[in-house]
């Protein structure tokens, strides 16, 4: 089977590359993504798979179905772009000023619409049904949300994603065991305290030194009150206050991010930095108020499901194709959403060029080597096909 995949895939490439330079000159936006979702689509209905859209507001669902086993695995792949101004200068870069796929979120779109053209073509049937989602708004942290609402999880016994990574070259795979990424959290902090004359901050309570107070002791506090060996970091990221130069501010307002790790911390975390905000204003005769957004939990890849996936990919490609990551990035994604309500895992595609410099995720000339397309539709194909045996 993994020989006709690949002919398959092979086959399929040119196809593939044009999909995804198609979707890559067309981004949208989290949440406005109906001209990809309409493409998506009708390439799914021309695969002859049942198609259902506006799932999840504007999320894609199609169904391949199986026959004997009632075990359904979904493949969950995200389409929307950045508001980031593309400077690639390539041929087929974003025609949207303003906007771009600087996640790689069309290759994702394209490994699973490849994905599904392959599956549709094996010229068997498989034994349990693939359920493909394709989800809109994963930059914002919402669309996963929206899918689950929609019911896009029922009946699934487990789910599969893939998300790329430039720092790993095209043509490898890389397979991580236990938690991907981390939980994000939002947090704002408003400190109130009086305000006065510049010249005189005896005679009132000075906001802007206080916030400064705060920030610094949270920052201080984590390398001695949290356990190193589990990760916390807490940056603030936007700082709002004060009217003129010479006022003492009454009003600070504290805009910032919470990414932990491991479930126990990330439970811990909201009264740990509200006691020390407490304590500080405390001090210094202030008050505050703290609003702590849960925002989306960490990745844990489920072991047997994360073996599929390696096995897979091992077999497809030998060992020089496979790099097990050791530690797990502090990024965020909202397929973390899907597994509150089901076992999945998800791979990192390496997008590299092996000869020149890669820029990172998020940069303005951020570019993948579309020779890693292949690799991902090999690779979540066949990891697919072995799941009703494996499972």
């Amino acid at each position: 089977m993994l020989t006709q995949i690949k002919d398959l895939a092979a086959t399929l490439a040119p196809r593939l590359i044009e999909i995804r330079r198609h979707l890559h000159s067309h981004p949208e936006l989290s949440g406005q993504e109906f001209q990809t979702a309409a493409y998506v689509a009708g390439v799914l209905s021309s695969c002859g798979l049942h198609v259902k859209e506006g799932v999840g507001k504007v999320g894609v669902v199609g169904e391949l179905l199986g026959q004997e086993d009632d075990r359904l695995l979904a493949i969950r792949t995200d389409m929307d772009a950045l508001p980031i101004h593309e400077r690639t200068g390539l041929d087929f870069a974003s025609r949207q000023p303003g906007i771009m796929h600087a996640c790689g979120h069309d290759v994702h779109t394209t490994v699973g619409l490849g994905t599904a053209m392959v599956l549709s073509q094996l010229g068997q049937t498989l034994p349990g049904t693939i359920r493909f989602l394709f989800q809109p708004a994963e930059e914002i942290a919402q669309g996963a949300s929206w899918m689950v609402k929609d019911g896009a999880t029922e009946n699934v016994s487990g789910i599969l994603s893939v998300h790329v990574f430039p720092s790993i070259p095209a043509g490898v795979v890389g397979i991580r065991y236990g938690a991907l990424t981390a939980a994000a959290d939002d947090l704002e902090i408003t400190i109130m305290g009086e305000s006065g004359h510049g010249a005189r901050p005896h005679e009132a309570i000075d906001a802007v030194w206080i916030a400064a107070q705060v920030i610094t002791t949270l920052q201080q506090a984590i390398s001695r009150t949290q356990n190193p060996l589990r990760p916390v970091v807490l940056t603030i990221g936007q700082i709002n206050g004060g009217r003129a130069p010479n006022v003492i501010a009454d009003h600070v307002r504290l805009l910032g991010t919470v990414r932990s790790l491991h479930p126990e911390t990330s439970a811990a975390l909201p009264a740990w930095i509200e006691q020390i905000v407490a304590s500080v204003c405390q001090t210094h005769g202030a008050r505050y108020t703290l609003n702590y957004r849960r925002g989306t939990p960490s990745v844990q890849n489920d072991r047997s499901l994360t073996q599929l996936l390696h096995a897979a990919a091992d077999e497809a490609w030998g060992a020089q194709g496979v790099q097990i990551i050791q530690e797990p990035s502090l990024g965020a994604e909202d397929f973390s959403i899907y597994l509150e309500h089901v076992p999945g895992s998800m791979f990192r595609l390496g997008v590299g060029f092996r000869d020149r410099h890669n820029h990172p995720l998020h940069h303005p000339q951020f570019e993948v080597d579309e020779a890693a397309i292949l690799t991902g539709v090999v690779t979540m194909a066949y990891a697919a096909c072995r799941y009703w045996n494996e499972a």
